[in-house]
């Protein structure tokens, strides 16, 4: 099937393929560096140590999720959706407010987790240190609002603002300090390394506030007009903090929960391979960083053959990347993790296992920026949650008899399922086919804009 596109969509996406070759550049450097970080951590550590580091850097993830309140989502859908209405006011006081609600919320969790662990250690007896947790505790600030940023900034069309001093700046300074440490003869604990992460990550925050305001974007915290913000825009932020946290956790609970049950060097196994596993989503991760905004912006015009365009271009490029590094670890998956050390790469098939369901998430392309930006969060909340929970449980039975390999094995059905009702929910619901079958849905699509 050839299909025929107008001069003006093929330089939308020529625009947008050399933006999301930028972001894929920064994105393949964040990739190298971090899984650079995870190899210098864990060669430097003890396999135990390092399992305090994932395990507190999982639950910092998933706390920091909880802090963002949603609004990382919320501004790509209000910024776009306040533009398009032309109340351009009404979204810079979304970014003031956003910022605002992190901060507190942040600040709040920081506070209850390091109360709750100060209590505890010192009301009960612990065979386990637990210094880690409040390693995670000081980290849920900095991740929550570098989170929110990064959405703000791409919002309003940034991109290396958005990128460069999280993701490069920052993950180039935390091995390079580790691996100046180390040569000093200074060895970093689980809970030195999370404070590590999180000093470094202030210092570059600090950097992109300094220069998203040389620039002119719109980044700073605003008491004013928060209350009236959270009145109006309230439901939908909590509908999507819950989104977001749902997934967060299908994506880290599972090293949080490994790490309860069954011990830190299994958490530490089991995180490598994870984290391995999520090289696979490098490609479509980079293009819904700079697709996400484009694709909001033309369904709220009422545009859905730009929409289904945008997204079925996506999904393609995402998944062609997706299967040709599933392939790489089926072959080469054991190497891959020996680089964390040689115990790690027993882990093969569990990297595998995890790789498989990342490659049904590729081929199903962008389903949780169309659930959670064209007004289908509830939905995305309730199918995501019980997947979710569901999995837990199912993986909090099969592990003491079938071990990690049982876990990554219901973490695939898990994705696999929840991935596949969500592309179908999208294409009965809103319209679009986010999945790689949608470049067939554009043959007959009319190509003019409708009203909403």
């Amino acid at each position: 099937m050839r299909l025929s596109i107008p001069s003006d969509l093929s330089a939308m996406l020529r625009t947008g393929f050399w933006r999301a070759v930028s972001s894929l550049g920064i994105k393949v450097a964040t990739a190298g560096l971090t899984y650079l970080t995870f190899v210098v951590l864990s060669r430097s550590m003890s396999q135990d140590e390092y399992g305090r580091f994932a395990f507190g850097l999982a639950l910092a993830t998933v706390l920091a999720v909880a802090a963002a309140m949603g609004q990382p989502t919320a501004i790509v859908r209000f910024w776009s959706e306040d533009q398009a209405a032309g109340r351009p006011q009404q979204a810079i006081q979304s970014i003031r407010s956003g910022t605002t609600l992190i901060g507190l919320a942040a600040l709040g969790i920081t506070a209850v987790l390091s109360v709750v662990v100060f209590v505890v250690t010192g009301t009960v007896s612990l065979t386990d240190t637990t210094t880690h947790f409040y390693g995670a505790a000081f980290l849920v600030l900095p991740m929550a609002l570098a989170e929110f940023n990064s959405a703000a900034l791409r919002a309003q069309g940034s991109l290396w603002t958005a990128l460069l001093p999280r993701d490069i700046l920052w993950r180039l300074a935390m091995p390079a300090t580790t691996i100046a440490l180390f040569g000093v003869g200074v060895v970093l604990s689980g809970a030195d390394a999370l404070a590590l992460y999180s000093g470094l990550l202030f210092g570059t925050l600090a950097l992109q506030y300094w220069l998203a305001h040389r620039r002119g974007y719109e980044l700073r915290a605003g008491w004013n007009g928060t209350a009236h913000y959270w009145r109006e825009r309230g439901g939908i932020s909590r509908w999507l903090l819950l989104g977001a946290l749902i997934e967060s956790a299908a994506l880290n609970a599972d090293v949080v929960l490994v790490g309860l049950m069954a011990g830190l060097e299994s958490s530490a196994l089991y995180f490598n391979a994870l984290r391995t596993a999520g090289l696979m989503t490098l490609i479509s991760y980079a293009i819904v960083l700079v697709m996400a905004p484009v694709i909001t912006r033309h369904y709220y015009a009422g545009d859905r053959f730009k929409t289904q365009l945008v997204t079925a271009a996506g999904a393609w490029g995402g998944f062609a990347f997706a299967v040709c590094t599933f392939g790489l670890f089926v072959l080469f998956g054991e190497p891959i993790l020996s680089l964390f050390g040689p115990v790690y790469g027993d882990a093969h098939l569990i990297l595998v296992l995890l790789a498989a369901g990342l490659l049904i998430d590729a081929a199903t392309g962008p389903t949780l920026t169309l659930m959670t930006t064209t007004g289908q969060e509830r939905v995305f909340v309730y199918a995501l949650g019980a997947i979710t929970i569901t999995s837990l449980l199912v993986q909090a039975l099969i592990l003491p008899i079938y071990g990690l390999v049982g876990v990554a094995a219901v973490n695939m059905i898990a994705r696999l399922v929840s991935q596949v009702f969500m592309a179908l929910w999208c294409i009965a619901k809103v319209g679009v086919d986010p999945t790689i079958f949608g470049v067939l849905r554009l043959r007959g699509m009319d190509r003019q804009p409708q009203p909403r």
